[in-house]
């Protein structure tokens, strides 16, 4: 077998099974579909087994798909890290970068964003602000900021941070209406809450509740945009619950107090997400680099 048949076909089957779809393994290597569906037919040919289970609306590997698919994927993984290491010495990050974050982290990202433009003056950045969990390869995301669990998938992921619940209130709202020594005794107090996208108030997280983890809590306030939680309990209208990150310097320059701090309960934990294939470019190494910094605890 030559060196040409030995590979012939390998691209064109790891993006159909890694995306289960042949339009968005076509849309990967710039070819039609049908070009993906004659290359993997000529490969299990060739091997002799199926690989691939193919209907009219999905992908789905076989069982020698599965295995033939970890192995390639080693392979292919081991021939980009040899061409990155040879090249990426001679690169810096340039061109346009594509980032994805959560509207509540916006003004964080935005914030520390001189470093990133100071260090790589010829790089773009283009910003994407919102709730919606995008594809990273239909919308032509390089990297994406996630919060909390993750579903399995071939994305590589770096741990950005754990985050916190914190319960804050303004110092004058406190003085007038007392600290709450329990978190049951949030009921006595106007709560600002935050509306899901569902359309429900979120519940609190606490620790100390017994059997339970969240609380209901009610209030006269109810926002659906996370980072303006903040606004309204430092213009005094009362208790809000937001994650440690998005309090800024509100606490320390005594625009808010936290509250029930002995009951805090663990938050999302932060994550940001790249495609295999662009895991290992200047750009998308620089941006891993910047969010570690900026999302430091």
């Amino acid at each position: 077998m030559s060196a040409h048949d030995l590979f012939s076909g390998i691209l064109p089957f790891f993006h159909a099974a890694e995306e289960r779809s042949y339009r968005r393994a076509a849309a990967r290597l710039g070819v039609t579909p049908a070009a993906i569906s004659k290359s993997v037919l000529k490969l299990e040919e060739d091997l002799g087994v199926k690989l691939l289970a193919r209907t009219s609306r999905s992908v789905s590997l076989t069982p020698e798909g599965s295995i033939f698919l970890a192995r390639a994927r080693d392979a292919i993984a081991s021939v980009t890290d040899a061409r990155e290491l040879v090249s990426s010495a001679r690169r810096q990050p340039h061109g346009e970068v594509k980032l994805t974050v959560p509207p509540v982290l916006s003004g964080l990202v935005v914030a520390g964003l001189p470093r990133l433009t100071t260090r790589y003056p010829k790089l773009t950045v283009r910003f994407v602000v919102t709730d919606r969990v995008t594809s990273l390869m239909e919308d032509g995301i390089d990297v994406a900021v996630r919060m909390g669990p993750l579903p399995e998938s071939s994305l590589v992921a770096r741990r950005l941070r754990g985050s916190r619940w914190v319960t804050l209130a303004a110092p004058s709202y406190v003085a007038a209406h007392g600290p709450p020594t329990h978190p049951r005794e949030l009921d006595q107090h106007d709560c600002i809450r935050f509306v899901a996208p569902d359309g429900r108030p979120r519940e609190w997280a606490f620790t100390g509740l017994g059997s339970e983890s969240t609380l209901k809590v009610s209030g006269r306030v109810l926002l659906d945009q996370g980072e303006r939680l903040i606004d309204a309990a430092v213009a005094g209208l009362g208790v809000c619950q937001v994650l440690d990150l998005m309090v800024g310097t509100h606490v320390l320059e005594g625009r808010l107090v936290e509250l029930l701090g002995t009951h805090a309960a663990e938050g999302p934990t932060l994550t940001a997400l790249a495609r295999p294939e662009r895991s290992r470019s200047a750009n998308v190494r620089a941006v891993f680099t910047y969010l570690a910094e900026t999302f430091a605890p």
